[in-house]
């Protein structure tokens, strides 16, 4: 037991370091394509919360869509760069959701 916890943390970077020795210069630029693409996906609920607690009431503002049609293109392209079916399957409607989420916006803004 004494081990156990260092043993686990020096495992985990270990292999770590392994997945990004094998990794191609080309592979590691899609990763990190695909890191962004989820931030941006991770932050439009960060903007709900504050712009909700803003307002003392669970409210979307317009941001929530850009970040959501932003951030769900770019994991797109790394599912089909990767040909992730199961991610390819899980981002394209939400993706047309959102465009057609923002064009009603424009349209009521008119």
């Amino acid at each position: 037991m004494n081990q156990g916890f260092s043993y686990f943390f020096w495992h985990i970077a270990e292999a770590a370091q392994n997945y990004f020795d094998a990794m191609s210069g080309q592979d590691f630029t899609w990763l990190l394509v695909g890191l962004l693409g989820q931030v941006l996906f991770m932050m439009r609920f960060i903007v709900q919360w504050i712009h909700s607690e803003r307002h003392q009431k669970s409210l979307i503002p317009i941001s929530f869509w850009y970040f959501s049609l932003l951030g769900s293109v770019i994991v797109l392209a790394y599912g089909f760069h990767k040909t992730e079916l199961v991610i390819i399957v899980g981002q394209l409607p939400g993706t047309l959701v959102y465009i057609r989420n923002l064009m009603l916006i424009k349209k009521s803004k008119r």
